[in-house]
């Protein structure tokens, strides 16, 4: 069900009327293990993208995101609407996601 959710950076989502429900969040909080750390360092060294670090990104986003969608099903919502992420790092090797918006239900 959750995946059915729609998830837009927009305010208005064309064709729909709706009315809003209330804040969604999706958070997360990931590291990567020692291995990966260790190569992250050493691709300091010489520079370019670190993988590992892009791929601990995505993998947090995307659990944020579904989380998201999770807590709108649970208000009973339609869809979410102005969503964003907001992102830290809590230490070196440890990155916290938050993905947020406006849970809303359809009128029409």
């Amino acid at each position: 069900m959750a995946d059915k959710i729609l998830v837009t950076t927009t305010e208005n989502i064309p064709g729909h009327n709706y009315e809003i429900i209330g804040e969604v969040f999706g958070l997360t909080t990931q590291s990567k293990n020692v291995i990966k750390n260790i190569g992250a360092g050493l691709k300091n060294i010489v520079g370019g993208e670190i993988k590992a670090y892009s791929e601990l990104l995505t993998e947090a986003r995307d659990t944020a995101i579904t989380r998201l969608r999770d807590n709108a099903v649970e208000m009973g919502a339609d869809a979410v609407v102005m969503m964003r992420f907001d992102s830290d790092s809590i230490s070196q090797d440890m990155e916290t996601v938050a993905a947020y918006g406006t849970a809303v239900k359809f009128t029409d």
